[in-house]
């Protein structure tokens, strides 16, 4: 319990230095390159697993315990760094006055994409005869996991390649708020 509290919280903290990295460093790169970056890095990170499984790491020197707290902490830290231009495009995107549906329908499809790959995880680790005492065909999980992590590169030509400083709505979008709001002042009477 000790050891699975410490990874946790060393998780924790790679989450922390992904936002500290977004905010300091990454904040003013274009959408689309941050999010191919990140992507890749999380596919190549996933490696760390299949070092990991294969027990490269004890030849390489480094025990388990905290081969397992490192590759915690830098795949915290990478899934951080993906999702924050996600949130900031997101922002960027939602019109005036609909903020939290917006928000809402981001966390959604996000749950969808989390339950989705938890029930096609779950098929292919049957498929592969993986079960809590054998553990023959793990690699290959592992690499088909890192695979299929590539796939959403596929679909980055649907992100805009302007950086987070640029107005992505249209001006009437965006001044339609102020508009709404001028008139509820005027019909409060």
């Amino acid at each position: 319990q000790g050891f699975i509290g410490f990874m946790f919280a060393i998780g924790s903290v790679g989450s922390l230095v992904g936002v500290i990295l977004y905010q300091n460093i990454l904040k003013d790169h274009s959408f689309r390159s941050l999010l191919f970056s990140s992507q890749l890095l999380l596919s190549l990170a996933g490696m760390l697993d299949l070092i990991l499984v294969l027990r490269l790491n004890l030849k390489m020197g480094i025990p388990d315990y905290y081969f397992a707290v490192i590759d915690e902490g830098v795949s915290k830290m990478i899934n951080r760094i993906k999702w924050m231009p996600l949130l900031v495009l997101s922002s960027k995107l939602c019109p005036t006055g609909i903020e939290g549906t917006f928000y809402a329908l981001l966390m959604s499809i996000d749950n969808i994409g989390s339950l989705t790959g938890s029930w096609i995880g779950g098929l292919l680790l049957h498929l592969l005869r993986i079960t809590r005492t054998e553990f023959k065909n793990l690699w290959a999980a592992i690499l088909i996991r890192n695979m299929m992590r590539l796939l959403p590169l596929a679909l980055l030509f649907l992100v805009p390649r302007s950086d987070p400083n640029s107005t992505l709505l249209p001006s009437d979008l965006l001044n339609e708020g102020d508009d709404d709001e001028a008139q509820r002042v005027e019909n409060v009477e």
